[in-house]
């Protein structure tokens, strides 16, 4: 067990980190942006490592057959869910799944801002998704990347005892191993630090946050299953998609999948709800 004094000098740290940085004591009031000294923006988004050529493009979100339009209901029926059935994920729900999280709507000015789906601080939008697809009809299982920008996958390779490796990643929950696909968002901190520097971080955690509600409005949209994660195993994710763990690393994640047919979720218009 944890020694009491040191279990609350950690709480007491993560509660500092949560505030941020006070811009009226003498460090924030010194604090300047890299982008107020005018060096160069990082890239809006993370360059394909693939050819273009071998680029997989998604179907146009906008055509997406929806289960669910009703903003009440969805907000109403949103549950998360851990138990997925075999039928695959169809690559158009795949579409509108990575659409909702992290699409591109808009660029503002000269390539100095992408608009998406979700809200972002500063219109920095520090998040790349990545996923190990399982179970979705024309994508063979391995990992990806999705390029928003061209909204379009770029395939990173196969993933060697797919069920195993899921399940090691999002540290042994095995449910998550029948899910079609599984979503893992990393973080570029200096995108954000690039504007916000010292008080960058609360703002990628809010951001973090959009992205993830955004999903799961859009899987209960498109009658799919969802569930988002926060335990996971943060070098062998970085393993996984090549990232150095340093400058780029795992942030957030979620299965998606085609519930069984006794997971449905219950809608109940009147009383209150405890699951997630």
């Amino acid at each position: 067990m944890l020694d009491k004094t040191l279990q609350d000098e950690i709480v007491k740290k993560g509660r500092g980190f949560l505030r941020g940085v006070d811009v009226s004591d003498p460090i924030g009031a010194a604090f300047v942006s890299d982008q107020e000294l005018r060096l160069p923006q990082p890239p809006l988004v993370k360059a394909a490592a693939a050819a273009p050529e071998t680029h997989i493009r998604l179907p146009e979100p906008e055509s997406t057959p929806l289960a669910e339009r009703d903003l009440t209901e969805l907000l109403r029926s949103r549950r998360s869910c851990r138990s997925y059935g075999d039928t695959p994920l169809t690559l158009q729900q795949l579409s509108y799944l990575l659409w909702a999280g992290q699409g591109i709507t808009g660029i503002k000015g000269e390539n100095y801002a992408t608009m998406r789906t979700v809200p972002s601080g500063g219109a920095r939008h520090p998040f790349e998704t990545y996923l190990l697809c399982r179970n979705v009809a024309g994508l063979e299982p391995g990992a990806y990347h999705y390029l928003p920008m061209e909204h379009a996958l770029e395939y990173l390779g196969a993933v060697e005892a797919m069920n195993e490796t899921i399940s090691a990643a999002l540290l042994e929950q095995k449910w998550a191993a029948r899910a079609g696909v599984v979503f893992f968002w990393s973080v570029v901190p200096y995108r954000a630090e690039w504007r916000y520097g010292i008080r960058a971080h609360r703002t990628i955690l809010i951001d973090a946050g959009h992205v993830g509600q955004n999903h799961y409005l859009a899987a209960t949209a498109l009658g799919l299953g969802t569930c988002t994660v926060a335990a996971f195993d943060d070098p062998l994710c970085s393993r996984l998609f090549g990232l150095d763990g340093k400058e780029e690393f795992i942030i957030y994640a979620a299965s998606a999948g085609n519930r069984r047919r006794d997971g449905a979720p219950r809608c109940t218009p009147k009383g209150l709800q405890t699951d997630m």
